[in-house]
């Protein structure tokens, strides 16, 4: 009887260590099942979300369609026939206007029309006049004022026997010569694009005019340096902000719609050139080569000094004054022929103009010697300097043709017009590259972030690019500019992010070798257990079917 009773404690103390036993083994289960299930369903969609890479909103397609883009420019050009150019007959299909007969000279009859018309910028009006006006010397038949005005002499034998329809077709020809000289050309284009398309061998005066002029720019500045390599031989004395107000700044004030402009002006004592000239025995004077001008700009930058908190282009204008034991200094060209303004330019860097003032010394001459610059010479020489370094192109016309000089201002209207153009087509080129650049590079490295900021910058780019490109279809030139200014500015303010560095951030192999050692140990034996439970699962399936069996 004791042995029975012993035998059942034992069979209870057994069935309750198996149910303690099973119990513990659910709760483990369900422990493992409960983690693996925070980790999969929480812990993982957390560690993505919060190491995952910003990246805002493009718009790529727009970007896309930019990187084909194909630009159509247009220009307004009127066309007024005056009184004896047009047939009664054809003057039938000229809509009535009123006219008034008046006698001018032709610089006075230049700004009459131009009164009469104001021509918006880009846009050209061409007066038709007749053979027997005496507004035009017999050896001109197109005059090119300072404004956006020309004046075209036809004979007669042009206007006999043809409609008005076939008198405009004649005219054509002679009509696109003046859009030549007046507005943009095809060289013109080509040269604008210079960093971007190939040229031809019948473009060499467009490549030497690219390289030669400074590419577009939000900002220049300009500075004027006189270099006094002998204090103690003269005392040089110039006027260079008067010069400045008088013949600089009317320039940079029509040139406002372009570029904005800084000047400044120094005065360098024992600044020398640093290549020694050659003296002429003949002459009795030293002569400064054209091979060894290239050798002069680096000695004298190094003394200029520069504007380190500006990323605008610096243009330098220089005035040497030789010393006394180097005096006169003459420059020479490629065919050792003497250079008339007696100074040279370096492409996208600035001028030089040597100033002779050995007439000042004199036998008992005391030193030094008072010396006042003649600053209207100087600054002839250094305006054309200018207008080449900004890229206005002064294209040679016909034997025809007559252009009337700028004027004070320094640049005709249409000259304006012309630059406007160019710096319209670069600045597109150029914005467009940026921002197709910048694509490119955020699609191939997928780890860089981009913020609100870059991407509204981004956004204001193309905008600004899709509106300059449909302005400049239409023929507004002014609005055409300004947005292209914008989309250049906006593109390279996103480009040249520094959040943009590709060091900033880490690659994906290098973010697994930091999360590995972190996650692997608390992983593994939550694995382990999944992978005990599916075994465990897999078993009571076998032996559930072998049961049945």
């Amino acid at each position: 009887m004791m042995v029975g009773m012993e035998r059942n404690q034992y069979d209870a103390e057994c069935f309750l260590l198996y149910y303690l036993f099973s119990s513990e083994r659910r709760r483990g289960k369900l422990a493992a099942l409960s983690i693996a299930a925070m980790v999969i369903l929480v812990g993982v969609p957390l560690w993505w979300k919060t190491t995952q890479t910003y990246r805002a909103w493009l718009p790529v397609a727009q970007i896309n369609e930019l990187a084909k883009l194909q630009l159509q420019l247009s220009a307004d050009v009127e066309v007024v026939f005056a009184r004896g150019t047009a047939t009664p007959e054809q003057q039938k299909k000229v809509p009535v206007t009123q006219t008034q007969d008046e006698d001018h000279a032709v610089d006075e009859a230049d700004l009459s029309l131009h009164r009469l018309s104001e021509s918006p910028c880009g846009s050209l009006v061409i007066y038709v006049i007749p053979e027997s006006s005496s507004l035009l010397p017999e050896n001109v038949n197109v005059y090119i004022g300072q404004r956006r005005t020309a004046l075209l002499r036809i004979g007669a034998q042009m206007k006999v026997g043809k409609t008005l329809k076939q008198l405009l077709a004649h005219l054509e020809p002679r009509v696109k010569q003046i859009l030549q000289v007046m507005s943009f050309s095809h060289n013109d284009i080509t040269a604008a694009l210079s960093d971007r398309v190939r040229f031809s061998p019948d473009n060499k005066e467009s490549i030497a005019d690219s390289m030669r002029a400074f590419k577009s720019s939000p900002g220049y500045e300009i500075t004027f340096s006189l270099l006094n390599p002998d204090p103690k031989s003269h005392r040089l004395h110039w006027d260079i902000e008067g010069a400045v107000q008088t013949y600089i700044q009317p320039l940079l004030t029509k040139l406002s719609p372009v570029a904005n402009f800084s000047l400044d002006s120094q005065i360098l004592y024992y600044a020398m050139l640093g290549v020694n000239p050659r003296y002429d025995s003949s002459r009795s004077a030293y002569i400064l080569n054209a091979d060894s001008l290239a050798h002069v700009i680096n000695p004298v930058e190094a003394r200029l000094g520069s504007n380190a908190a500006s990323s605008n282009p610096v243009l330098n204008f220089l005035l040497y004054v030789p010393d006394a034991h180097h005096s006169p200094l003459y420059i020479h060209d490629h065919k050792k022929r003497e250079v008339q303004t007696n100074a040279f330019h370096s492409p996208r860097w600035g001028g030089i103009m040597v100033y002779n003032v050995n007439g000042f010394y004199q036998t008992g001459t005391n030193f030094p010697v008072d010396v006042n610059i003649n600053m209207a010479k100087v600054m002839g020489v250094f305006l054309a300097q200018l207008r080449l370094l900004l890229g206005v192109q002064s294209t040679a016309p016909p034997s025809s043709f007559q252009v009337a000089p700028c004027g004070s201002s320094g640049l005709a209207d249409w000259e304006l017009d012309r630059l406007m153009w160019s710096r319209s087509v670069e600045n597109v080129a150029t914005a467009t590259t940026t921002i197709t650049s910048l694509a490119q590079l955020l699609d191939q490295i997928g780890n860089i972030v981009i913020n609100d900021n870059i991407a509204q910058q981004v956004s204001s780019a193309v905008t600004s690019l899709q509106l300059a490109v449909a302005e400049l279809e239409v023929g507004n030139l002014g609005f055409a500019l300004q947005y292209s200014k914008e989309a250049i500015l906006a593109s390279e303010k996103a480009f040249f992010d520094p959040s943009l560095l590709h060091l900033l951030y880490f690659p994906d192999d290098q973010k697994f070798a930091i999360y590995i050692p972190l996650f692997l140990p608390m992983c593994v034996p939550i694995l382990l257990s999944l992978l005990k439970i599916v075994s465990e699962v897999r078993q009571r399936r076998r032996e559930k079917q072998a049961k049945k069996d």
